[in-house]
């Protein structure tokens, strides 16, 4: 089990990164700026890949707020990378419902399929494979979320090698 490199993390925010949290901050009161924190480690983790301790600081420093809170912030959302990640991070649902419904069987195929355990990043860095508690589409079950943005619904087995492989294929090309 590997992951990619560590980027560089720089030890101040440039003036691109400075602007972007500019702008969401404007669209909050003066005296509530701490409420864009989200978007503000949103930019981090679209910069770096991943939000480090370093950018946590940056982001609590420029929002003027703790970095614990910051902190609680990053280790509260699953969408928040605190590592180096694949290229594709696949979130896998283990809660209840998901785990009556084949949720854990999905789960134990990937890791199978994929070489890895849960947390576990492929060797050729491709492939992140984590849990999550949640997604909200219990009826979909088993449920997974790509790269924080794409849901997979009723994740078979063959609907689980259709995914991979394709990402794979893709990435071939």
């Amino acid at each position: 089990m590997t992951s990619e490199p560590t980027q560089a993390r720089p030890s101040v925010l440039s003036a691109q990164t400075l602007a972007r949290f500019s702008r969401e901050v404007a669209k909050y009161p003066a005296d509530q700026k701490q409420s864009a924190v989200m978007a503000c480690l949103t930019i981090v983790q679209q910069e770096q890949g991943f939000v480090s301790a370093e950018s946590e600081k940056l982001v609590a420093d420029y929002l003027g707020m703790p970095p614990i809170a910051v902190h609680e912030v990053t280790t509260f959302y699953n969408m928040y990378n605190q590592q180096p990640v694949g290229k594709y991070k696949i979130n896998v649902c283990t809660n209840l419902p998901c785990q009556l419904r084949d949720g854990t069987q999905a789960l134990a195929y990937l890791e199978q399929k994929l070489g890895v355990t849960m947390g576990g990043t492929t060797e050729d860095g491709l492939f992140t494979l984590q849990q999550s508690e949640c997604l909200g589409a219990c009826a979909d079950s088993p449920v997974m979320l790509v790269n924080d943005l794409h849901m997979c619904s009723f994740m078979s087995k063959d609907k689980l090698d259709q995914l991979i492989d394709g990402l794979q294929s893709a990435e071939a090309k």
